[in-house]
């Protein structure tokens, strides 16, 4: 299933995702001058405001589990002292994983706004679609493509200089 596009009719509009975009890429540099992956999230509240903000940190805190997205939902819920993070949004610079997609779920955010696509792991709509399978018991507005050109630069940056730093 196509991520829902960014029209004059959808409740989060093009600008606030842009804008929310430009800041996980931010974090996403941060993770890239750390030696991670560059992926970088937003976590946004009910009125746009920054809920909490997370990037990789699976090499700074060797934890596999420590993607963008599960940190800025662990942040965001402890900032709201709840786990059900039901009127937010999560802006993260590369489709989620299956890992990530499982999060996302468990803690009810009702839509996800990502940059590139990720065509080897992805779980919102390229190789997966968890975050719309019907036969769980939340389903997740997904809008993908945002700011992608930015997003996926960077990530190609990055593996090509792994790539090289190898040879």
């Amino acid at each position: 299933m196509p991520p829902t596009p960014l029209d004059a009719d959808s409740p989060f509009g093009a600008e606030t995702a842009s804008a929310a975009m430009r800041t996980a890429l931010a974090e996403a540099e941060l993770a890239r001058t750390s030696g991670d992956v560059p992926v970088g999230a937003v976590l946004l509240d009910a009125d746009g405001s920054v809920l909490a903000l997370a990037r990789n940190e699976r090499e700074k805190l060797h934890d596999p589990t420590a993607h963008a997205e599960v940190l800025a939902i662990r942040r965001g819920a402890e900032a709201r002292g709840d786990w059900r993070l039901t009127d937010t949004t999560l802006v993260v610079t590369l489709e989620p994983c299956v890992l990530c997609a499982g999060a996302i779920l468990s803690a009810r955010i009702p839509r996800v706004v990502f940059g590139a696509w990720d065509e080897k792991a992805g779980a919102a709509g390229s190789v997966h679609d968890l975050l719309r399978d019907r036969r769980f018991h939340h389903r997740v507005e997904v809008l993908g493509g945002v700011l992608e050109a930015e997003s996926s630069a960077l990530l190609t940056a990055f593996f090509r200089g792994s790539a090289q730093s190898e040879l």
